[in-house]
This record gives C-alpha cells, sequence and structure tokens, in this order.
C-alpha cells in the first residue's frame, strides 16, 4: 500500500509572480495536504536569469516536509541540481512558473498508483481543470503516442517522473524555452507516458489562468531563439530514434511523362456550399500573370450545392465568362471529402502541376507565375511551398489586411531541415504547388480512409510524404491570401475540433517517423 511510500516534488517558480502570494502559499498547502503519501521534499526552482544556479537555504513548511530553493538561469540546470537529491521513487513536476496550481489531496497518491501499476511507465499526466475568467473547464488530455511529437502539445503542467528513468536522460542545461519539450521525448524514449483521465469530478489538479482563446499564428510571436531550441531538440530525438532526415538524403530525380502537359498549372478549388466566397477565389485565379493555366473547381455539396450556380457564371455562357480568359471547368459530387475533391480534380487535370486555393481566400497575381518558374529552375522539385498574408472578412463583406500579423514564411522550413521541423509544426505553410505526378506516385491524396483524418489534414500529410522523398522549395514572398472569417478551419475553433485535428495530424506523424524509420534502415 502507498501509504507507506513518498514522492518528491519539484516546482517551476518565476521571479516575480504575477498573482499574489497567497495563492503560492495555497499551492504548498495542497502538497502539505497530500493524502495516503508522504512528500519527502519539496524543491522549488527559481528562474533567476542573472545568477549562477545554487542550491538556496532550507525551510521547513511542516515537520516533515522541508524546500529546498534553487536560484537557477535556466529550468534545465535547476532540474539537474534537484536530480541529484532525489531518494524517491518518483518526483511530482510542476511546470507552472506563472499561474498557480492546486493539487487535489489525493493527486500524488494517483500518480504513485499510475506506476504501481505498469511498471513500464516512466512519466504519468492527468486530465485538469482550468480556472479563467471564462469559467470552470475541465481539460481531457489526448492519450499519448509516438506521433505526439508536436512542441505545442498539452499535457498539463504537473507530470510523475519515475526517478530510475528520470536518472537516465540528459537533461536540458542551457534550454531557455524547451526543457520540457526535451524532457518529456527524452523520456518517452526509455519508458511508456501514461493519461490518467477524468470522465467527471476526476481531474487530479487546478490551473488558474487568464483566459486565452486559440490562436494558430501564435508561433509566430514567438522569440527566435524558442524556435531555434525546439528545432533542436525534436532533431536530436529523431535522431536518437532513427527518424532524422539529414539534408538531401533520398531526393529522388524525377523522370518527366513521356507524354507532355498542355498546361502549366491547374489550380484545383474544393469548396463546399460557398456561394458567398467561391467567386472572390476564382477571380484571383483569372487574374493570374501566367496565362497557361487552368481553373478546377470541385463542388462537393451535391447537385443541389448553390455554389455550381455561382462557379457556372464564370463558364460558357455564362454572365462572367471571358472568352480571352484561362478556362473555369466544374466537378460536382455528392460526397464531402477534400481529398476525394483534389483527386478528382488531378484526374482532370491537363497540367504539370497542381496549384492549391481555398475556397475562401485568394492568390496574389503573380503567384502562378512564381511557382511556375521556380519549378523550372529545378525539375526535380516534388512540390514548392508559398508564403501568404492573414486578411479578414468584416461583417459587410469588405477585406482587410491583419497588420498585426506578419506574413507567415515558415521560416523554420529551412532547405537543410524543413522536413525535420514539420514533425513539430502543425502548418507547412501556403500556397502548396505539387508536382502531379508525385502525388500520383505516391498513392494520391487521402480521401478519409487514415486514422483520424476527417476532411482534416490530407494535405499535410501529402507534405510529409513527398519532403521524405523529393526536394522541397520555398517563395519567400507572400503570394497568397488567408481570408479569416467567422467559418474558416482557423478561427474560433472549439477545444473538441482543436483535439480532432491535433489527433488526426500527430497519427499522420506516427506513420511518418516509421516510414523514415524504414528508409533510414534500408539506405
Amino acid at each position: 500500500m502507498l501509504s507507506h511510500g513518498s514522492c518528491s516534488v519539484i516546482i517551476s517558480r518565476a521571479a516575480s509572480l504575477e498573482y499574489p502570494d497567497e495563492k503560492w502559499q495555497a499551492m504548498l498547502q495542497s502538497l502539505v495536504n497530500q493524502k495516503y503519501i508522504q512528500i519527502q521534499k519539496i524543491f522549488v526552482l527559481e528562474l533567476q536569469p542573472k545568477v549562477t544556479a545554487y542550491v538556496g537555504a532550507e525551510e521547513h513548511v511542516t515537520e516533515t516536509i522541508a524546500i529546498t530553493t534553487i536560484r537557477c538561469p535556466h529550468y534545465g540546470i535547476g532540474l539537474d541540481l534537484a536530480r541529484e537529491h532525489l531518494a524517491t521513487d518518483f518526483a511530482l513536476w510542476i511546470h507552472s512558473p506563472q499561474a498557480p496550481v492546486i493539487l487535489k489531496e489525493s493527486a500524488c497518491f494517483t500518480f504513485g498508483m499510475a506506476f504501481l501499476r505498469d511498471p513500464q511507465a516512466g512519466l504519468a499526466y492527468s486530465d485538469y481543470t482550468v480556472i479563467s475568467p471564462n469559467g470552470i473547464q475541465e481539460r481531457q488530455l489526448l492519450e499519448y503516442h509516438r506521433g505526439r511529437v508536436r512542441d505545442n502539445l498539452d499535457l498539463g503542467v504537473v507530470f510523475a517522473l519515475k526517478t530510475s528513468i528520470f536518472q537516465k536522460i540528459m537533461l536540458p542545461k542551457n534550454l531557455q524555452y524547451a526543457a520540457w519539450y526535451d524532457v518529456r521525448l527524452q523520456m518517452s524514449e526509455h519508458a511508456e507516458i501514461k493519461h490518467i483521465g477524468n470522465r467527471f469530478a476526476g481531474s487530479l489538479y487546478q490551473v488558474e489562468k487568464m483566459a486565452q482563446g486559440h490562436n494558430v499564428f501564435d508561433y509566430l510571436q514567438d522569440d527566435q531563439m524558442k524556435q531555434m531550441e525546439m528545432e533542436t531538440v525534436l532533431s536530436q530525438h529523431l535522431a536518437r530514434i532513427g527518424a532524422y532526415l539529414p539534408p538531401d538524403f533520398g531526393h529522388h530525380p524525377i523522370v518527366p511523362s513521356a507524354s507532355p502537359k498542355p498546361k502549366a498549372i491547374s489550380i484545383i478549388i474544393p469548396v463546399y456550399r460557398r456561394p458567398e466566397f467561391i467567386g472572390t477565389a476564382i477571380e484571383s485565379a483569372l487574374q493570374q500573370t501566367l496565362p497557361d493555366i487552368e481553373i478546377i473547381v470541385v463542388v462537393n455539396g451535391g447537385a443541389d450545392d448553390p455554389t455550381a450556380q455561382v462557379v457556372k457564371e464564370y463558364m460558357e455562357n455564362g454572365a462572367k465568362y471571358q472568352a480571352n480568359a484561362p478556362q473555369v471547368h466544374l466537378i460536382v459530387t455528392d460526397i464531402n471529402n477534400i481529398g476525394l475533391c483534389l483527386n478528382l480534380g488531378l484526374l482532370k487535370s491537363t497540367a504539370q502541376y497542381y496549384l492549391q486555393l481555398d475556397s475562401d481566400d485568394r492568390l496574389k497575381p503573380y503567384a502562378a507565375a512564381m511557382v511556375f518558374e521556380t519549378f523550372q529552375q529545378n525539375p526535380n522539385l516534388g512540390m514548392v511551398i508559398g508564403s501568404y498574408e492573414v486578411w479578414e472578412k468584416r461583417s459587410d463583406g469588405t477585406l482587410f489586411r491583419r497588420q498585426d500579423i506578419p506574413v507567415v514564411k515558415h521560416e523554420e522550413w529551412t532547405r537543410s531541415n524543413g522536413r525535420n521541423n514539420l514533425l513539430r509544426i502543425n502548418g507547412a505553410g501556403a500556397p502548396r504547388a505539387y508536382n502531379i505526378q508525385v502525388v500520383q506516385e505516391l498513392g494520391w491524396f487521402s480521401i478519409n480512409d487514415e486514422p483520424y483524418a476527417k476532411n482534416y489534414g490530407e494535405d499535410y500529410d501529402m507534405v510529409l510524404k513527398i519532403s521524405e522523398q523529393y526536394a522541397i522549395a520555398r517563395i519567400w514572398e507572400p503570394i497568397y491570401e488567408v481570408v479569416r472569417h467567422s467559418g474558416s478551419t482557423d478561427h474560433s475553433i472549439d477545444q473538441a475540433t482543436i483535439d480532432r485535428n491535433d489527433n488526426a495530424k500527430d497519427m499522420m506523424r506516427w506513420t511518418a517517423i516509421e516510414r523514415r524509420k524504414k528508409l533510414l534502415s534500408c539506405h
């Protein structure tokens, strides 16, 4: 029975707290109140960027628990010092420097029981409760697997680390931002990671923090050093597990088709019931400076989808038809399946390359020309990825450029390490342009026949596959305009949708990691 067991606690603490001291004392008191297990010692890692790490004086909270303050320039250094003094089977790490955490009285015991039940487990995390100005939310987390290597994965802020496994890893002593990311990936290499779930009133702790909405562009505000640290941590992890692809590894030459294609580029637009947007998208395609293109719109709402009638206005006999403009083709399917739409468009295409255009976005007039020129400069490119601006639609229908969001370049997608970085970032940039022959050789786009994929991530999956075997080029100036509105896929997303989307891409990452291992083992 764990009533005779013990654990240690490590707390990450900012030098200057943004919450009152009584909440800090309440956090410590929640540790004193733990039942069925004894807390032997508490280590407080106090971040002091300008000092050299040293161990501060011990203070007694009660007769049985002592606090050791470790002032450190980086949490990795503090973790290493605390680890040297661990004399318990596991340690609880509360990594919430600027938000108070209150543990349930049985939390430590529950974490310990997870290790008792599963000897293969080395790290445990749990569902938790968020207290914010928006109210109380039960945060139910995703189950861990080997594909969850993205750097924004939410595993909460309280983690149980089995000491025997924790002592095996190399701690990230000089990382300012990525200490937890590194610890989590290294622990996953040595042991299983366990999730303690909650259905009702079963969260192990609560976190009090300011309300914060989901923003897919948050990472753009990150310090460049943070992005570089995350890149280094992931690259080292991939190398250790045999899934790191060195620069130029496995890049295949492309043997051109014996039958030349009459068109340079097909702009394919999948769309479901968006008659109010499709005209703007088509007009941006018609305004391309590259004349040798075709536009293929795939309406997937069936015969009664009003979008089709708008598209027909741009076709022969339509009110907006232009005889000297690129031809607009219409395909109608009654299955709302984006991958299926893309494959139908590719089968219709008479071009060598496919250029992405979402139905609510716009291409810059020179987009197709720059993409085609980039392909021509290197015929062995599997794809070209551009950069984009973020625009927003007002309630009156007018559009304006979001000046607070810089041009989205995905600068982590470097020639040397972009395909490895892709595994930790949810996006690959836009617009994406593909060599159609390569897409066909790699098995076409997923049609929701992959685990968790539900009209989401089929293009991300294809980028992963192409990056493993072909060179990919980048265009760094904006050639695309992403238009955000109340119905767009990255605007006002609820947590269930975020989790569903993350599940899809994380499964694609897992599959990609296994593909990479096979490619490298056969080399």
